[in-house]
């Protein structure tokens, strides 16, 4: 593998992976308040697929592309080393708002893993081949209560709806062009950004239009994350999550 297509190949690892960890750290912060006892429960085992899966593409990052070990990845890289979209970024808000970007999210990582079952790039199509299942699961339960929430109250429609508003332009921002797209291509490692967002906008729609929900076509995307510029909320997320670890490094579990 040459020089470019390893930086290929380690941006898209490493922006896969920043996203399951924060967006997993952020759904951890529903245990214990979730709006009802399932709910709770399941955003603690969302939460636990994502962290699992950004250990296993750290992991893929550490075994072949020459960077430190997953832990280091994690907790000792500044904010402006982050490649994660502004979406995961949201600090944990309301439920309507979790829900809509677990929807939103879960059915692009979903497309996104099935897409990598065919890479060339053998140790990331076993991974996509093992997680694309879990996820299933994911968007199961997002896109049941996505359909079925709006048909209830108008209150809960009206929430879902001022959500769904607000998270699509960060949504968007999921799918920013790289400079290595047309490498990933060429290589057969990953399709490209933009057949994931066709796929994605063509399946989230199928299930908006059953919610009798809508989209802002005229929403501009939210980029910036897969360059390393943030949103004043990772910082301090980065803070809290690695605040054990910061104390010593070195230490054993």
């Amino acid at each position: 593998m040459n020089r470019d297509t390893l930086s290929a190949l380690k941006d898209l690892l490493l922006k896969m992976a920043d996203d399951c960890l924060i967006l997993g750290h952020r759904n951890s912060e529903w245990v214990g308040i979730g709006p009802m006892l399932e709910e709770d429960i399941a955003f603690a085992s969302i939460a636990q697929d994502k962290l699992g899966h950004a250990l296993a593409l750290y992991t893929l990052l550490h075994q072949y592309c020459g960077e430190p070990d997953p832990d280091t990845l994690a907790f000792m890289r500044p904010a402006t080393k982050f490649k994660c979209c502004h979406l995961v970024e949201l600090p944990t808000q309301e439920y309507d708002v979790a829900l809509v970007r677990h929807f939103l999210f879960d059915t692009a990582d979903r497309i996104r893993f099935e897409m990598l079952t065919a890479s060339t790039f053998e140790p990331l199509a076993k991974l996509a081949q093992k997680v694309k299942g879990e996820i299933v699961y994911h968007t199961m339960h997002a896109s049941a209560f996505i359909r079925q929430l709006p048909h209830g109250t108008e209150e809960a429609r009206c929430r879902i709806q001022t959500a769904l508003t607000m998270l699509y332009p960060f949504a968007l921002g999921i799918f920013e062009p790289s400079e290595y797209e047309e490498i990933l291509q060429r290589h057969g490692i990953f399709q490209g950004e933009r057949v994931l967002e066709q796929r994605w906008n063509q399946e989230i729609l199928s299930v908006l239009k059953q919610a009798g929900l809508e989209i802002d076509n005229s929403a501009r995307p939210v980029y910036g994350g897969r360059k390393g510029y943030h949103t004043d909320h990772l910082e301090p997320l980065l803070q809290e999550m690695s605040e054990v670890f910061a104390q010593d490094p070195m230490a054993e579990w």
